[in-house]
């Protein structure tokens, strides 16, 4: 009787939880779902849309690929690599890990790839704008001196100006391909440069000298910011001395008393401690790049 008692009791806790998680799940289903969309399919969009940003092509099912092996793969291989030593708990938790890492890994890459690309396009503005200056003073239209930078810069310039003439071209007006070009190219030197055209060719007034005003510009501000990384420097090196810290002081300690240190990677506490020491680091890493990364 006690036992019947006991599982009944037990079955309806079970059931009162499940009754209330289903409760959530059904109020917030479309957030859910949606959340679950931008963290399968739709981080492959979000890749897609910034290669496609950068001219790179990729067919979807490469990059579907690609994400399957970088999570599900090697999270398969260090549950395997562990469970052949017979440590088939640690190596499903840091499978899991591995999984969520390896997915979550794939759009800061392509970010920091679509960054230095913008950084790179950035940079050359300021000849690009010579040379668009220079075109105008000898008499060339804005298309032609556009084609003239597509011509003499290298990428990523000469492909978004390019892409400019293309769908020109095909009878899209100037001022919509130059609204393109800053939505594929968000920087306040590209909004300057677009607003300052369009803005000329409808009320009139010497595009050569804007261009001037704004490689002017360009430069205090590419000045500027050399000279806040250069301060910035050392804030970011101090931030990685302290993030690489637990690791050095780790590696001493197990080659030094290894017994100790073992226990760590064989212990159900020591797991749990090793996890939370791992989450703790990266979070304070993210703080301290938070703290001395300064915007321009």
């Amino acid at each position: 009787m006690d036992t019947f008692v006991k599982l009944l009791g037990d079955t309806g806790i079970i059931g009162l939880t499940g009754f209330m998680v289903f409760l959530f799940s059904f109020k917030y289903s479309h957030s859910i779902f949606d959340w679950i969309e931008r963290q399968t399919l739709g981080t492959r969009t979000y890749i897609m849309e910034k290669l496609e940003l950068m001219f790179i092509e990729v067919k979807p099912e490469h990059v579907t690929y690609l994400l399957l092996a970088i999570s599900v793969g090697f999270g398969a291989i260090v549950f395997l690599i562990f469970g052949v030593f017979g440590k088939w708990l640690l190596g499903f938790i840091l499978g899991l890990m591995v999984s969520f890492a390896g997915f979550k890994i794939p759009k800061p890459v392509i970010d920091y790839m679509f960054k230095k690309r913008v950084d790179a396009y950035s940079g050359q503005m300021v000849d690009a704008l010579q040379l668009l200056s220079n075109g105008i003073r000898a008499g060339l239209s804005v298309p032609q001196a556009i084609g003239m930078v597509v011509d003499e810069m290298p990428a990523p310039v000469s492909q978004e100006f390019n892409m400019i003439l293309q769908q020109n071209k095909i009878g899209v007006p100037l001022e919509e391909c130059l609204d393109n070009l800053a939505k594929r190219v968000p920087t306040q030197d590209n909004d300057m440069f677009v607003a300052s055209i369009n803005i000329l060719r409808e009320t009139g007034g010497n595009l050569a000298e804007v261009f001037d005003t704004i490689v002017f510009v360009i430069r205090e501000r590419i000045r500027l910011r050399q000279k806040i990384e250069t301060y910035v420097a050392q804030g970011m090196f101090q931030g990685a001395t302290i993030f690489c810290m637990p690791f050095a002081i780790g590696t001493i300690y197990f080659f030094s008393d290894p017994k100790s240190m073992m226990l760590m990677f064989t212990t159900p506490v020591g797991w749990a401690f090793l996890i939370a020491a791992l989450l703790l680091d990266i979070a304070g890493g993210l703080v301290i790049l938070k703290i001395v990364k300064i915007e321009v």
